[in-house]
């Protein structure tokens, strides 16, 4: 399952406590201040690695929290510094202070991180407080208080291929024969209730990620069905196949209902490169009355679930994301 937000809790850690202390040697009974810094407590950082394709792990724990900084000591010895956190979400991960709703950052690129709880500052010791006027200062500062957040994770999915269509065109039937994703499919009508990714690899030449997303609806744009919990996943997909059944009562009108939805949403979605494919050609008792061409745009025929043209489909595919690439 692909989970695409989540909400968590983080608390840094708070820093140490300078330390009050003198200097006490045998013949020198007036021993300078000599108390030592606290640590600072550990912050709370948030990285983008490769590898990681959802926030599940988001979704099960959701309370974080950094190592309290260590009290400064005697003869100057300064507290060990709170060990800090790390968590790794998938790249293109936006993260968002839930009070304002302020994007922090958008962790759009391996390695992109962002500290998004400061620990607290150590305090001083009393050695830190010396001065012509006072000589033996007998106090020293509290550590600061680490740094309290609420952060929203949202997922848009950095896939190479999305796939865009009506509940039943065959979405997931086309990811799981053209990858080794195994998407629930249903003989029944029935919709993708999250995306799900597929790996492709092209013979020896390389590889790409191919994801499945939830259905279309008319108004999706607007947020009905899934709306922009959908749409949001193709503003980074770099090709759109629109996959259309051909056995449905009006394929011409299925494509229009799709472009409209992807041209209203906006974000430049309706420009990025695109193939029209008509699934299902195998239900078909005479494919000649369907239409070869949809906007202008040509149209590969295959059938999913047969396996039949998913070979032409997949170089039409790599040959798109060299261009993209170059």
């Amino acid at each position: 399952m692909l989970v695409d937000t989540a909400r968590i809790e983080l608390k840094a850690g708070d820093g140490g406590k300078g330390c009050v202390s003198f200097r006490r040697e045998k013949f020198v009974p007036k021993g300078g201040p000599n108390g030592g810094d606290g640590g600072h407590g550990g912050s709370i950082t948030v990285r983008a690695a490769e590898g990681r394709y959802t926030l599940v792990d988001f979704h099960y724990r959701r309370h974080y929290k950094g190592e309290r900084g260590q009290h400064g000591g005697g003869s100057g010895k300064r507290g060990r510094d709170g060990e800090g956190v790390v968590l790794e979400v998938p790249v293109g991960t936006i993260v968002r202070d839930n009070e304002t709703g302020e994007v922090l950052a958008d962790l759009d690129t391996p390695g992109a991180e962002l500290v998004a709880a400061k620990g607290g500052r150590g305090g001083r010791g009393n050695a830190r407080f010396v001065s012509s006027v006072e000589q033996a200062p007998r106090y020293a500062e509290d550590g600061q208080e680490g740094e309290k957040r609420v952060v929203d994770l949202e997922l848009k999915l950095l896939a190479d291929v999305g796939l865009v269509g009506l509940p039943n065109a065959g979405k997931s039937t086309l990811l799981s024969k053209m990858s080794a994703a195994r998407p629930k499919i249903a003989d029944f009508p029935f919709t993708t209730l999250s995306p799900v990714l597929g790996f492709i690899r092209v013979g020896h030449e390389g590889s790409y990620v191919m994801a499945d997303l939830p259905g279309l609806i008319e108004g999706a744009h607007e947020g009905k069905g899934l709306g922009h919990r959908f749409l949001k996943h193709i503003e980074r997909t770099n090709v759109l196949v629109i996959l259309l059944d051909a056995s449905a009562e009006d394929p011409s009108a299925d494509y229009e209902t799709l472009l409209g939805e992807l041209e209203r949403y906006g974000e430049g979605v309706a420009d990025k490169p695109r193939i029209v494919v008509l699934n299902k050609m195998d239900l078909l008792a005479d494919p000649s009355g369907v239409p070869r061409e949809f906007g202008g745009e040509e149209v590969l025929e295959i059938s999913a679930l047969e396996g039949a043209g998913l070979s032409v489909l997949g170089g039409a595919l790599w040959r798109m994301l060299r261009e993209f690439d170059e």
